[in-house]
Parts: structure tokens; sequence; C-alpha cells
């Protein structure tokens, strides 16, 4: 027996009953909340309870997941996002070992992985590997400038034995010696280790003008702090990986006068007017100070935040040819990340299918420690 339709209100129904249910758009995100690194990612992931949860017509969920610092930890998570919850993008994480062994599940899945950390990967792992991060190239030359400009003819290094500290070393590496410096000492120590007297005796024999501490978030103060109890009057250079709150709180007196390179935001206020980054940075501020308290700014907010900027973009574009949850729409965030052209908190970024960063080299300003809080120099 066939059922006829003959009132409007039947006709809606049917018609209701038949169409595609409209999908969210799924952002799959991945942070180190707890472990070693996880002052970084509480960092990070601040910028999250700040992104709209809506997007036009659209709602937007995030699916926050935490690594514990551990990059199995990380490809598991990647993996359940693309495969259980089909995310339309993932999001994080701020750990470069974990951004890595991320891409694969990325590439695997063919879901773009948007990263925190500054990851390099294999030529045929860039299609759907994209970064916020700018390369520590950019960020380390930044630092050696500064010492070229104050003369400083030998350095240091005391950096974490692992990837991130394997990284800055050969970033200072590549531009002490473009920049003249010689490196007299290279030492190294792991993320949770108590003590580094050891190594900070034998920077010191070495003479160093200056030492640069290759660490990230709050382990990175412990090398600063033994130099100065160990009395070491040279300068001291930190990664652009420490700029948060927690770093100033543990390093306390001992990191005064440390230098790093940094994203903008950081010191947002003090910039010039006419620096490109400083509206975006100021706003930013605002926003996460207003949610958290004074002083809870941090360029990893900022990473967050400016990734956000690239998928508004992206999922703005992806939206006029195909629907969230489909690979369809991965593809066209893909296509559309590989387009972005930003001016963030952190910094200008213009991607291109042989860059998946497009971080602007001019974007890093140098800062000091200076009575417990940044101060911008240049």
């Amino acid at each position: 027996m066939k059922t006829r339709c003959s009132t409007p209100l039947c006709a809606l129904a049917l018609a209701l009953a038949s169409a595609p249910a409209l999908a969210d758009i799924n952002v799959g995100v991945v942070f180190s909340l707890t472990g070693p690194a996880a002052s970084l990612g509480i960092e990070t992931r601040k910028a999250i309870d700040l992104m709209p949860r809506t997007l036009g017509d659209e709602k937007i969920n995030y699916i926050v997941l935490d690594d514990a610092t551990d990059p199995t930890n990380a490809v598991k998570n990647a993996r359940k996002l693309a495969v259980e919850h089909k995310v339309d993008v993932l999001f994080g994480p701020n750990l470069i070992t974990s951004g890595v062994a991320m891409a694969d599940v990325a590439n695997e899945e063919k879901v773009a992985l948007l990263s925190q950390a500054p990851i390099e990967v294999a030529p045929e792992k860039l299609k759907w590997a994209f970064r916020v991060e700018p390369s520590a190239d950019i960020m380390v030359g930044r630092a050696v400038a500064d010492m070229k400009a104050r003369g400083v003819k030998t350095v240091g290094f005391i950096g974490f034995s692992d990837s991130w500290g394997e990284l800055l070393l050969k970033a200072l590496t590549k531009t002490t010696a473009e920049a003249g410096i010689k490196i007299v000492a290279t030492e190294r120590y792991a993320r949770p280790d108590t003590s580094v007297t050891g190594q900070a005796l034998k920077l010191i024999a070495a003479k160093p003008d200056a030492v640069f501490v290759g660490g990230s978030g709050t382990p990175a103060a412990l090398p600063a702090t033994t130099l100065r109890d160990r009395k070491y009057a040279g300068a001291i250079y930190q990664s652009h990986a420490v700029a948060n709150k927690e770093f100033l709180r543990v390093g306390g007196k001992a990191v005064e006068g440390n230098r790093l390179p940094v994203a903008p935001v950081l010191v947002a206020e003090q910039l010039p007017d006419s620096h490109p980054n400083k509206r975006v940075g100021v706003e930013l501020v605002k926003a996460v100070e207003a949610k958290f308290g004074p002083e809870s700014r941090s360029t990893f907010a900022g990473a967050s935040w400016d990734g956000w900027l690239m998928l508004e973009a992206a999922f703005g574009a992806a939206l006029k040819t195909a629907k969230p949850g489909t690979p369809e729409f991965r593809v066209a965030v893909r296509d559309a990340l590989e387009q972005t052209k930003v001016v963030g908190a952190n910094g200008t970024y213009t991607m291109s299918p042989t860059d998946h960063s497009g971080y602007d080299r001019a974007s890093p300003v140098l800062i000091e420690v200076v009575n417990g809080t940044w101060k911008l120099l240049d």
C-alpha cells in the first residue's frame, strides 16, 4: 500500500527526512596537558577557550585530548580523532616529536595537521602537514644577531637531550658559523633532570662570552639558575620556547637579564604602532588576560590563535565546495591552508605549495627579563 502526501506539512516532513544531516565542523586538538611539557601545552590550550564555536551557520566542536608529553599517545589520539571522530583537521601538538609522528597519521588518513610545534617532515609527507611555529633557524638567528652586535666571540650550549635540543643546537651551529661566532662547549641534559651542576662547570671552564640554553618551558630555567649560582657572569640566551609566566616564576632572579627571541604578542603593548602584528596581538592579550588573569599571555597561546585565524579562512573557503565531515571537506581545508595569508598575533604568514609555514623572518622581536617581566629590546 502506498502512502500519499497531500498536505504541505507532510511534504515538508518527507523532505526533511530524506535530506542529508548537516554535520558540524570538528577540530581534533592534541596538546601536552600533563607530563614534563605540560607548562607549554597548557599555555597553548588557552586560545582554544577563546576560539569561536560557530562560523556563520556552522557549529564548531573542539575535541581536546592530552598526549601526556608522550609521542605514542599523540599518535593514538590523532588516529582516534581522525578515524573515530572524523575530524576535519588536526590541531597541535606542542612537541616536535609528537608533531612529526602525528604527521604520519595526517598523511595516512588524509586530514590536514596544523602543528603548533615547528616540525620538519620529509617532502613526501609535506602535503598534509602544516605548522604555525617558525623554524629554529629564524628564531635562534635573531638571538645570534644580538650576540654579534654585543661583540660575543664565543658561545657555549646546554640543551635538552632530545629532538628539540638537537634542533636548537643545529640552528645555533648554522647561525653562529654565519656570524663568525665559535661554539666552545656543548652540554646536554634531560627534561626531568633536577641538576646540571656537572654540565655547568664544564661550560664555565670553557669561558664562553655567552651561553645559549636550548630548552623549553620551566626546565630551561635550571641551567640559568645553576650557572648564576656558580658565578658565571656572561650573557645567557634562551630559546623562544621559554616564553611563559611559569618560566619567570621558576627562574626568579637567576633569569634576570636573560635574552630571547620571541613572537611579538608577548610584548604587544610595547611594540611601535607601525608594527604589523601589534593590533592583533593587543586584542589577543586583552582576551587572554580577561579570562586567565594578569600576565597570563604567552606566545604559545598566540600560536594557537594564529592557527585559528588560518582555520577560519580555510573553513570559510572549504564550505563553498563541500560539507564538513566528508573527505571532500578535508581536501578543501588542506587546499585552502596552502593559500594562507594571515597577519596574526605571533607573526605574519604567507603559505604556498612549497612552504607550509610561511612565517615572515622579520616577525620575531628580541626581549630581556627585567624585574621579573619581559622587556622589548628590538
